[in-house]
């Protein structure tokens, strides 16, 4: 029997249960609100500073979570496997560690030497396979058939239930806000957002933001059907999803709002903005979210915004180009007259 969105979601109680094991493992994250993001946007906008994780992204409490109930339910595992563009993998990573449990995760060809670099400081076996994430993940699961490995998977409910811990932080800390807006890359970030959000009773608006040149999502969102769409972003690997989850997208179709589609430009105009703004470092699919905000200024303002900072792991190389970048976006909504008072005023004052 095919589940409703609401039955794919971990309850108020799973994610109590996962925010034991998440702080077991690491700190809650701040969520702060930055002078010159609100300037910028003209609204109360609150940044969650998942780039703050252990990893430098927000998977990490899903790996943390759905490790610790395997290696309860299946002592004397031979390894996993997964695939995953980094983040992900780094989360696989760390929690197999913890475990003691071997590690393989399959990355594209190409992909970010330095998420690959984390991944293997964490004791990680990479393979490198095809030109994109879906051809990884086929590769993925061949070798757990051929190698006898548990495929961890890109969306399962235990993921979810470790996610939505730090949405929880976020809704607990700042239950006024209008809309939060959430990158999608396979959809645990924005279930997490949704199952937060409908565990508290809240009535939050949630925006999904996929890449321009990675469709496949906001095509299915609109359509009502699952759509396959090609990749070509260069710079949000986090969300370069060809081929839509089905649980995961279930739950966009049935509780998100609105999803918003954002360029490559956008998304490195929203890299730099946030240096600028607030001195982090977002990689290309943690950027999304203020990408998002930023193309819908217009509606947004003088409402109170979520943003997700999801992840800060961009190789420095393409940090260094985004900052050398011009970016009207960023230097225009930045340079407001400062408030300062006279001299004179001052001292009489």
């Amino acid at each position: 029997m095919t589940q409703t969105a609401r039955e794919l979601l971990p309850s108020l109680t799973d994610i109590e249960q996962a925010a034991k094991v998440v702080y077991g493992g690491m700190a809650p994250t701040p969520q702060l609100s930055w002078p010159l993001l609100n300037q910028a946007l003209d609204a109360e906008v609150w940044v969650k500073h998942e780039n703050h994780a252990p990893t430098g992204a927000f998977k990490v409490r899903g790996g943390m979570v759905y490790m610790d109930k395997l290696a309860r339910e299946q002592p004397g595992l031979a390894g996993v496997i997964s695939a995953t563009r980094g983040n992900h993998g780094q989360s696989v990573g760390l929690a197999a560690a913890r475990f003691g449990i071997p590690a393989t995760i399959v990355v594209p060809e190409g992909n970010s030497r330095e998420k690959n670099a984390a991944m293997r400081a964490l004791g990680v076996s990479l393979v490198e396979h095809g030109s994109e994430f879906q051809e990884s993940r086929e590769h993925a699961l061949h070798l757990s058939q051929e190698r006898r490995l548990h495929m961890i998977p890109s969306y399962h409910r235990d993921l979810v239930a470790g996610v939505s811990t730090y949405w929880m932080e976020l809704f607990k800390a700042q239950p006024a806000l209008d809309v939060v807006l959430v990158p999608v890359g396979q959809g645990s970030g924005m279930c997490g957002a949704v199952a937060a959000r409908n565990a508290l009773g809240l009535k939050t608006r949630v925006i999904g933001v996929v890449s321009a040149h990675a469709l496949a999502y906001k095509l299915s969102f609109e359509e009502d059907r699952k759509i396959e769409s090609p990749v070509s972003t260069q710079i949000a690997d986090g969300v370069a999803c060809r081929v839509p989850d089905e649980q995961s997208l279930a739950v966009l179709r049935a509780e998100v709002d609105e999803v918003i589609a954002v360029t490559d430009d956008e998304v490195m105009d929203a890299m730099k903005m946030y240096f600028i703004a607030t001195h982090n470092v977002a990689e290309g699919a943690g950027a999304c979210a203020l990408a998002a905000a930023l193309q819908m200024r217009a509606q947004l303002r003088g409402r109170r915004i979520g943003l997700t900072l999801s992840g800060g792991n961009v190789d420095h190389d393409v940090f260094a180009r985004v900052l050398m970048r011009d970016s009207a976006v960023a230097a225009g909504a930045l340079q407001a007259p400062a408030q300062v008072l006279p001299l004179q005023q001052r001292r009489t004052a």
